[in-house]
């Protein structure tokens, strides 16, 4: 629910502060323009004395964080790791207020950065927003110019953001497998976590590309979904999350893992000789409870994939493919829409483990 808001000596205030006192939006910076129309909607997370609370509020872009770039924000996301800082289920959330968001895709606004002007559709991927720098759930966003790309062309924001973190991930594992040269002829390639962001754009991307693709999931109600995306072969998420128990010694030619923990030791214990897995967001857990042997041995690598700071080129090659070797068709299948007021019940139930693929969030709406 919208909270109310008056000004009252020109800076903004929530109604209910008490005697004239300050209330918390008043003890931060203000860095953007004033005027009736400077106001904006975002979810905001607040930890203070009355505790740890999320809810859309409005706001003044004085209130934004410095930057180079003003965005008017389109869609955002909701990813794993905003439901656990709108939930406080994880100390995501390095300072308060924040809003959150990890992605963004909308239209700059002003900008003094040299690579973008008025009118530039652009869009954000990590980089700390939503945990350190106010981030994308909102109608506005001032960010550095350096944490952005030029939107690629045929995607619209909502698209852009369908993708989004999750799809921009898994195209970076599928360009990690391919420079450790797992090419679709070696044999299979396995995704965990497949219903998930990661693992449902990592089958979709492999298939298309001629892989054969195995999808390991605990949710048998997922098992068509999954082979609409293009999993040629489905297994149960227990025979790779029990201590060592791998399905299969050197089945492998590679895989992708977004689930850490017991999975990722026993996909690697089950990968072919000089196989490779890319290991990404380690949602089970980030220990890594094996042995080297056997897999280093057989000249396994084990690549980490972080998302979050990558330099440009690296970004852009990866938006490139996505432009290039997604089947755009899959994006309404991968993703829903949600309204901005929608988002903070939608993290509750993200984090509950209901919700399939992505949410995509209108901001205006």
């Amino acid at each position: 629910m919208m909270r109310p808001c008056r000004f009252r000596n020109g800076i903004l205030a929530k109604n209910g502060a008490q005697n004239g006192g300050e209330t918390f939006f008043e003890r931060f910076q203000t860095n953007g323009p004033t005027g009736e129309n400077a106001m904006f909607n975002a979810i905001v997370i607040e930890k203070d004395e009355q505790g740890y609370r999320a809810g859309v509020q409005a706001l003044d872009e004085r209130q934004l964080p410095a930057g180079d770039v003003l965005i008017n924000v389109q869609y955002s996301t909701l990813n794993y790791k905003d439901g656990l800082a709108i939930t406080g289920k994880s100390p995501v959330v390095r300072s308060f207020p924040m809003v959150p968001g990890i992605d963004l895709a909308g239209t700059v606004e002003s900008s003094s950065h040299p690579d973008y002007k008025a009118g530039d559709a652009v869009l954000l991927n990590g980089w700390g927003v939503g945990e350190g720098h106010w981030g994308g759930l909102a109608q506005k966003a001032q960010v550095s110019g350096d944490w952005l790309i030029v939107q690629p062309k045929g995607f619209t924001a909502a698209q852009a953001m369908a993708i989004g973190t999750a799809g921009y991930t898994a195209m970076l594992c599928v360009l990690a497998l391919e420079r450790h040269g797992i090419t679709p002829d070696k044999g299979d390639v396995l995704v965990t976590g497949a219903n998930g962001g990661v693992g449902s754009f990592a089958i979709a991307l492999l298939s298309r590309l001629g892989y054969r693709v195995v999808a390991s999931t605990g949710r048998p109600s997922e098992h068509d979904y999954l082979r609409q995306l293009g999993a040629h072969e489905i297994i149960e998420r227990a025979s790779l999350s029990e201590p060592g128990k791998p399905l299969a010694r050197e089945r492998w030619a590679g895989a992708v893992d977004s689930v850490g923990s017991h999975t990722l030791a026993n996909v690697c214990a089950g990968l072919q000789y000089h196989g490779a897995v890319a290991a990404c967001g380690l949602a089970q857990g980030m220990d890594f409870p094996g042995s080297v042997a056997p897999f280093i041995l057989r000249g396994v690598s084990l690549i980490g994939i972080d998302s979050v700071k990558r330099p440009k080129a690296d970004r852009v090659e990866a938006w490139e493919r996505l432009a290039t070797d997604l089947d755009r068709d899959l994006l309404a299948l991968i993703s829903q829409e949600i309204g901005l007021s929608e988002a903070v019940d939608a993290a509750q139930r993200l984090m509950a483990g209901t919700i399939r693929g992505r949410l995509v969030v209108d901001v205006n709406r």
